[in-house]
């Protein structure tokens, strides 16, 4: 079980956002602990673009250098568990996770708690999706799009702003087809205002995904037949990952990421929020490493400013 002494922050999750506050917490002088349960949302992602310095890094290898920087400080340390409960205890709060990837459960109390832990991700219903994901076939249009320019691809997804992404899309390919998979979310207007930029909507139901020796080669409807396709983007449905913090009470939107000010800070005090785990959700890794290190900035303040108050009292 790992040490039960005190800590200044406890932040949960390791991606660019946690990571980011913490070392930023180090360099503070804070004693901080990054609990990371290791489920990266990017772990099926090859290389990740649009991070200065870091263009087509693996995601993985992004946050192996980033636990191994944070380590490097004595009063930081990073441990690989998952969170299972965190409580108010007094004038602060109980961390509780069970040890993942051979690594100790931790009980530890700290007087701040910073979330970092992101979204979790449901696709399609499509059989071998996962196959091609991370490969040919992408979520984030802005991180993959330049790599996908002039090939014919494909969009699918099963949700209501499917039209404003296939939009998005037309930037870098003039050959879309955005795939409904049968649902009904694609707006007849929207329809017809697509295919003036030549984007065909295709409304029925997808068998699966196909490809040869590992590279996708196209969509195949329910009626046998297989429309060609060189890779694509989907439109997963996102959830943010807060089982854990549920007995904090902590206000969110109406699709459950948390609120908070333009600094992180949630509707309890002591908690602070970083990266995709806040509205409006899902976002580029060098953003939520930037929304790590806006946050960490706050969260320090504020504890200069608990040690204010309390030497007032002496």
């Amino acid at each position: 079980m790992a040490d039960d002494s005190s800590y200044e922050v406890v932040v949960i999750g390791g991606g660019p956002a946690g990571l980011s506050a913490a070392l930023n917490l180090a360099r503070a002088r804070r004693r901080v602990l990054v609990v990371d349960g290791n489920r990266p949302r990017h772990a099926a992602t090859l290389l990740a673009h649009g991070f200065l310095t870091r263009d087509g890094i693996s995601p993985l290898e992004l946050r192996r250098m980033g636990r191994e920087e944070v380590d490097a400080y004595e009063n930081a340390s990073v441990v690989f568990a998952q969170v299972g409960a965190v409580s108010v205890e007094g004038d602060g709060f109980r961390v509780t996770a069970r040890g993942v990837r051979g690594g100790a459960d931790v009980d530890v109390r700290t007087d701040t708690v910073l979330i970092a832990t992101g979204v979790t991700e449901t696709m399609p219903a499509i059989p071998s999706l996962r196959a091609f994901y991370g490969t040919q076939l992408h979520s984030c249009i802005e991180c993959d799009g330049y790599e996908s320019a002039g090939k014919p691809l494909a969009l699918i997804g099963e949700t209501s702003d499917l039209a404003e992404r296939a939009l998005l899309l037309t930037q870098w390919t003039d050959d879309l087809l955005v795939f409904t998979n049968g649902a009904d979310v694609v707006e007849v207007d929207e329809e017809r205002a697509l295919a003036r930029l030549g984007v065909t909507v295709e409304r029925r139901r997808i068998d699966d995904v196909v490809g040869e020796k590992g590279v996708m080669t196209g969509i195949r409807m329910e009626d046998g037949t297989t429309i060609a396709r060189a890779g694509g983007f989907l439109r997963p449905v996102w959830s943010p990952a807060l089982a854990f913090a549920e007995d904090l009470d902590l206000d969110s939107d109406s699709e459950g990421y948390l609120l908070t000010d333009a600094h992180g800070r949630t509707s309890l005090p002591g908690v602070y929020a970083a990266g995709e785990t806040t509205a409006p959700g899902p976002q580029q890794l060098i953003v939520a490493a930037g929304s790590g290190a806006v946050v960490a900035a706050a969260l320090n303040r504020d504890l200069i400013g608990l040690s204010l108050e309390d030497a007032a009292v002496l």
